[in-house]
């Protein structure tokens, strides 16, 4: 029988040390792959590299040395909002865009939810820009963007948008009555007598809040009726944690910090029918969201009311309906990318509006006169309907206004779109419901545009919610203003983008003229005996209308005594009741203009 040698032995002795230590290392191999998947399943970060290049430089700076930062956590597969552009109606847009919205982030987000639940992390989802706000840790917001699901992380910054100031202004416009001059230089008050005062539009407010009480904003307010105030679906806070702040958090009700959203408000939609004629389309309704807390706003806060406009709750949340989201939007706000605001945070939430056919218009900044510095988002997105300040009453540029083109974001997009009036005007206040101010800022000619749209869409029903359409009415209609100084003369220039804008052209054409509200022919006038009226009026003008058979009252004094005016109209059906018409914008004059709005009725 044949041995092995000694050196035979050892040889294979070795071979079977050195098989067994690589497969002891083949198998540690495996079980650290399997271990390295399970970790990116969970929001591990075995790609440090990979991930850092998703986490914006704020958050590395503010979760540096253990501190917690709050970050949004965007998610990679973002929601198809294209098909809402072939839908014709905005109810048919905003219920695709919601559903659309909703359905993509509760297919996508809950394994992320799952691992923040687990270790206890706090965080709110949102799905307008399917995005998740984190509280957390930087290993938290590695572990996070280590997933392939995650697109980016970026910061929840505290931002301060530097407001304008307010200076006193009289209650009233000295005698005779007067219409402010940002709103005439416009033409409202032409289309105004065409019979189109903003009637079925509503307007809405994102900013420091609005005095909803205010006698120039309260009869415009969408959840007035006259007698009863309903703040369901017409007003939502998105300040939560706010210090020392005069309006609390949460609040239950429309209530401004500061006087901003006040100002801008009335300068859309302000009228109080005693001669206070601040705003561009009295006739339509107003809601509001407020975004900012003095001035103060986050890019989560700035969300939040976008997400609500999509579809306004009840107070506290609860029972989104989109058929109740607003028309237009006043955005006299930043999110300053010097302060930690990242270029494309709010551009999916901006979009999603234009989609649900909701026109935003957007301040193009006070950081003027240079060029490129149309730079803080939402102002240089091509989403939005973006405003530069004139010197009110001029066709010259006011030297704060932004220019562009816009280059923070690597685009040459022109910037502004459109100009308009924007220095010394004359608004609300929230110091009283009598209270008016005068202030200056691209802030001031927003609303001045936002305005101008409502007038449109009232006149041109066929333009509603159609934001191409309506933004080429108003930009091809404009007056060109040309400059040279940051480009081409145009139109449009990165200065006054198409111009200043002319809300009478636009309404007038091109296309098909508007058809305004009839005047009625009176005849057969005279005044029957019935129920006692619902105010005692001792000087007062009657017409009868045969085209509905009831009698109207415009107004008259309830007493001999100078100021006792009464302004509203009444109207008396024959023998059955008066009603106390409360008309968005009071006209006296027109005794014989028919109101399509319904009345509030009032039993003798």
């Amino acid at each position: 029988m044949k041995t092995k040698s000694t050196s035979q032995s050892a040889f294979f002795n070795v071979r079977v040390l050195l098989a067994s230590v690589f497969c002891l290392a083949g198998f540690f191999i495996v079980l650290g792959e399997i271990a390295s998947s399970r970790t990116i399943g969970q929001g591990g970060s075995p790609n440090q590299p990979v991930a850092a290049q998703k986490i914006a430089p704020w958050v590395t700076e503010h979760t540096a040395g253990g501190q917690q930062a709050e970050f949004f956590v965007v998610l990679a597969d973002q929601a198809d909002l294209s098909p809402a552009a072939a839908l014709g109606t905005k109810a048919a847009k905003g219920r695709f865009v919601l559903n659309a919205l909703r359905n993509k982030a509760q297919t996508t987000q809950g394994p992320i939810l799952q691992w923040l639940r687990e270790r206890g992390v706090e965080y709110e989802s949102f799905y307008i820009v399917n995005g998740i706000l984190v509280k957390g840790s930087r290993e938290i917001a590695q572990a996070l963007a280590s997933r392939p699901d995650v697109a980016r992380v970026e910061g929840n910054p505290v931002i301060h948008n530097d407001l304008p100031e307010p200076m006193e202004a009289p209650i009233q416009p000295a005698a005779p009555l007067t219409i402010e001059p940002g709103i005439s230089y416009t033409h409202a008050p032409d289309v105004w007598a065409l019979g189109f005062t903003g009637q079925q539009i509503v307007v809405a407010s994102a900013d420091t809040g609005v005095r909803w009480t205010h006698n120039a904003l309260k009869p415009h307010y969408r959840g007035w009726d006259g007698s009863v105030a309903d703040h369901d679906y017409n007003w939502h806070d998105s300040i939560h944690n706010s210090v020392s702040n005069p309006c609390g958090n949460d609040s239950t009700f429309p209530c401004d910090d500061f006087f901003h959203g006040s100002h801008t408000t009335g300068t859309a939609i302000g009228d109080d029918g005693m001669g206070n004629q601040i705003g561009m389309a009295p006739g339509a309704k107003w809601i509001g969201c407020r975004n900012m807390d003095v001035g103060n706003g986050t890019p989560a806060r700035y969300i939040e009311c976008m997400q609500w406009f999509l579809a306004p709750t009840r107070i506290g949340g609860g029972d989104p309906d989109p058929t109740k989201a607003p028309d237009i939007t006043i955005n006299s706000w930043g999110c300053p990318t010097s302060e930690g605001c990242a270029v494309d945070t709010l551009q999916a939430a901006v979009e999603a509006q234009a989609a649900a056919g909701i026109m935003m218009v957007v301040a193009a900044g006070n950081s003027g006169s240079a060029c490129s510095t149309v730079t803080d988002p939402p102002s240089f997105y091509a989403a939005s309907y973006t405003a530069g300040a004139l010197n009110t009453g001029t066709d010259t540029i006011a030297s704060f206004s932004s220019r562009g083109p816009a280059t923070i974001d690597g685009s040459g997009r022109i910037k502004p779109d459109i100009t308009a009036p924007g220095t010394s005007t004359r608004s609300a206040s929230n110091s009283s419901d009598t209270a008016y101010t005068i202030a200056s800022g691209t802030s001031m000619a927003t609303p001045h545009i936002a305005g101008a749209m409502a007038l449109l869409w009232s006149a041109h029903s066929e333009l509603r919610h159609q934001i191409t359409a309506s933004r080429d009415a108003v930009n091809n209609t404009a007056v060109h203003i040309a400059s040279t100084l940051c480009g081409t003369a145009g139109p449009p220039n990165n200065v006054y983008g198409w111009g200043r804008v002319d809300i009478l052209a636009a309404v007038q054409g091109p296309g098909p003229s508007p058809t305004p509200t009839p005047t009625a022919t009176p005849s057969s006038c005279s005044w029957s005996a019935g129920p006692s009226m619902p105010t005692v009026l001792v000087r007062s003008v009657g017409v009868y209308f045969p085209a509905d058979g009831n009698f109207y009252s415009m107004g008259g004094r309830t007493s001999d005594l100078a100021g006792s005016d009464f302004q509203h109209v009444l109207r008396y059906s024959p023998g059955i009741v008066w009603a106390v018409l409360l008309l968005d914008r009071p006209q006296p004059q027109r005794a014989c203009s028919p109101t399509t709005q319904p009345p509030t009725p009032r039993q003798p």
